[in-house]
Parts: structure tokens; sequence; C-alpha cells
């Protein structure tokens, strides 16, 4: 299972490639600043699928559903899906 750090981190990365600010980001995705900066920073246990799916979509990303492997992707591996 993909864990939410591993998606903030990739968040970050892309925010960051992308040239975005936390407080531009936060906007576009309709989600408050200091959520934003909670999710990357691992202070964020939790955080519901709307909003995870209003910030990678304002990143231009998406979540994909795929049958359980027993083999854990690494994050170089996810990162060369995005770019499928």
């Amino acid at each position: 299972m993909l864990q939410l750090t591993v998606i903030a981190e990739r968040i970050a990365q892309k925010r960051k490639a992308l040239g975005l600010s936390q407080t531009a980001l936060a906007k576009k995705a309709h989600v408050g600043r200091s959520t934003l900066d909670a999710l990357e920073n691992g202070r964020m246990g939790e955080l519901g699928y709307t909003k995870i799916n209003n910030i990678l979509s304002a990143l231009g990303l998406e979540l994909r559903i795929q049958e359980a492997t027993s083999h854990r992707p690494t994050l170089e591996e996810l990162s060369e899906e995005s770019h499928d």
C-alpha cells in the first residue's frame, strides 16, 4: 500500500519542479496552506481523498488503482510511471 509520506514527497517534488509556492498550490487546490505544509513535512497522519485528489489534480497528477502485487514499487518506479 502506498504510504501518505510517499505521496507527500511526490507532491512536494512536483510543486517545486513547477515553481509553485505552497500558498499558490494551496489556492489552486482549494486547501489550506497549513494543510499542505503539514502534509509535505510529515506532520499529517491522515488526509481525505478529496483534498489529496484536489492537490494532485492541481499538479497534473492522479492516483491509480491496480492489482496488488508482492513487489512494492520504489519512488523511482513511481516517478517513471508519471512520465509515461
